[in-house]
């Protein structure tokens, strides 16, 4: 993991050996630490070792651009909140939307102006800061939010959004985007025109590797399909305040049990058994049971075989009555 650091540290990045030395001298003066890079790849590389206040970076370079580099750190799992300010004497407007497009919050144009330079560093680092202070406040209370641009790509995540999103979508943690499944999710509620009640998305907690998810809005859709959990993830995405900007609210909550859970836990049936029953409850025949679970028709009567010992029935319509019994039971 990249090292961060509490004096002011910013990584320069250009390809001008002049340029490098009066910026890296102004920056130590003005009482910077300086980590300097001669092209985009180097920068990225650097990166995995040393996590920067801010970069400084040269829009045009060898090897890999400016832009292309602010386009990776802000792909980055540790660097993606990083600010990038590029040097450029490129002041054509395509330019300058080109780097904002990439991911940079500011520009100086060249030749350099140190003490421009210096102001707009102090500036944005006075930001950064007090985006990292409400970063840490929201982790500290345990709150699950992801905040998205305007094309659904992530500016940020609480460290309990991380985590719950790798527990429910198999998702790694240090990955920056969206599982896919939720990015197309996303994808398509921005797609639409703004709905009068923030879109709803909601998974169960994974069960032997099922997954299921559902979405809600103006229109329901089914993403995935798999098995109930004990556990259910509701994800709300609704438009910030600030203009351009969504965020992603994250909520848990327990399922209540379902009659096949009662029936499971009161004759030891195993998740499979379980399973099998609940769908012959549904007036599923074996060779349905074994298309919708993966398995043989045989494997399906097997199971259901045990099922019937457990429960001391003889039928299929005994271990449904014996299901239906136990349904009425939990809505009374």
């Amino acid at each position: 993991m990249p090292q961060a650091s509490d004096n002011k540290l910013v990584m320069l990045v250009d390809d001008t050996p002049d340029n490098l030395k009066m910026l890296s001298d102004a920056l130590d003066e003005a009482g910077y630490m300086v980590v300097v890079a001669t092209d985009g790849a180097s920068a990225v590389e650097r990166l995995d070792f040393v996590l920067p206040d801010i970069v400084l970076m040269d829009a045009v370079m060898p090897v890999m651009d400016g832009f292309e580099a602010c386009r990776r750190i802000k792909a980055h799992p540790a660097a993606s909140h990083v600010p990038v300010v590029f040097m450029t004497g490129l002041t054509e407007p395509e330019h300058v939307v080109r780097g904002f497009q990439a991911g940079g919050i500011d520009y100086v144009t060249k030749p350099i102006d140190t003490d421009v330079v210096l102001a707009r560093l102090d500036a944005h680092l006075r930001n950064a800061r007090m985006m990292s202070v409400a970063m840490n406040a929201m982790d500290a209370v345990a709150n699950a939010v992801v905040v998205l641009d305007a094309q659904g790509q992530v500016t940020w995540k609480t460290s309990k959004a991380r985590l719950w999103l790798s527990e429910y979508f198999g998702h790694p943690e240090d990955t920056a985007g969206l599982a896919p499944a939720l990015a197309t999710w996303i994808a398509q509620q921005l797609e639409r025109p703004q709905a009068q009640e923030a879109a709803v998305f909601t998974i169960a907690a994974p069960e032997g590797g099922a997954r299921s998810g559902r979405a809600s809005g103006t229109e329901a859709r089914e993403t995935e399909a798999g098995a109930a959990g004990r556990r259910e993830l509701r994800l709300r995405l609704t438009a910030s305040r600030k203009a351009g900007e969504y965020v992603l609210l994250m909520d848990e909550r327990a399922l209540p049990a379902d009659a096949a859970d009662t029936l499971a836990a009161a004759y030891q049936l195993t998740t499979r058994e379980r399973e099998v029953l609940l769908w012959l409850a549904k007036g599923k025949t074996n060779r349905d049971i074994g298309e919708i679970l993966g398995m043989a028709p045989r494997t399906v009567n097997k199971h259901l075989e045990h099922v019937y010992v457990k429960l001391g029935v003889e039928t299929r319509a005994a271990a449904t009555a014996l299901v239906l019994t136990h349904m009425h039971k939990g809505a009374a």
